[in-house]
């Protein structure tokens, strides 16, 4: 599906075939295309609700755009840096919203994809200031980062996964990526090996239990 638009096709080019397209110049995203955007996210949000089962949880999708937009420029930006340092925080605005289980979930349907972006920069470049914006974003949404090597020692784990839903994301992510940095934070570890049980080897043999 081709939308006449950088920003909507590089998007749905992502997330269906996960390549990205690096255009001639960047473009200012309009307001419709915002708006497309928002209703393809709000779309997205509610297949992949279907694996979460929660009425409570809904897109945020003024959120989901912004992430969209963070994703969009920093592909860009791979490139096509001429003329651009000035304009780097127009181009990567900081997050202003409401943080919560609904923003973290709805971010994650750009997020998810900013770590391989960040490695490609670095490799570029490990003094670029963009690595920096974009891993204090990653920072902020480590739901997304959850892989990628980001310093969370001084989260309060307990308050951060005290919503059911958003602790088992959190876990089968954790499993899905083997996060050994995660998965041996002592209370995480506690939730993984009790999640286990008996079946812990059949799920992560080389998972040790930390609080024994």
């Amino acid at each position: 599906m081709n939308t006449q638009s950088p920003f909507l096709d590089t998007l749905l080019m992502l997330r269906k075939d996960e390549c990205i397209t690096i255009f001639t110049d960047i473009q200012e995203i309009s307001k419709k295309e915002e708006q497309d955007a928002a209703d393809y996210f709000e779309s997205e949000f509610e297949k992949e609700r279907l694996e979460f089962l929660s009425d409570k949880i809904i897109c945020d999708k003024e959120t989901a755009v912004w992430a969209a937009k963070v994703l969009y420029h920093s592909a860009q930006l791979h490139l096509m840096r001429k003329g651009t340092g000035k304009n780097l925080e127009k181009l990567i605005p900081k997050f202003k919203g409401k943080k919560d289980v609904s923003s973290m979930l709805s971010s994650d349907l750009s997020l998810r994809f900013l770590p391989q972006i960040i490695i490609v920069l670095q490799n570029a470049d490990p003094e670029d200031a963009l690595v920096k914006m974009l891993e204090e974003i990653l920072f902020q949404f480590h739901y997304s980062g959850i892989g990628y090597d980001l310093n969370l020692e001084k989260i309060n784990w307990e308050e951060e996964l005290k919503d059911k839903t958003y602790r088992k994301l959190y876990l089968e992510r954790i499993v899905e990526k083997k996060a050994y940095q995660l998965a041996e934070i002592p209370y995480i570890n506690q939730l993984l090996i009790a999640e286990f049980g008996m079946y812990k080897d059949i799920f992560w043999r080389e998972l040790k239990n930390v609080n024994i």
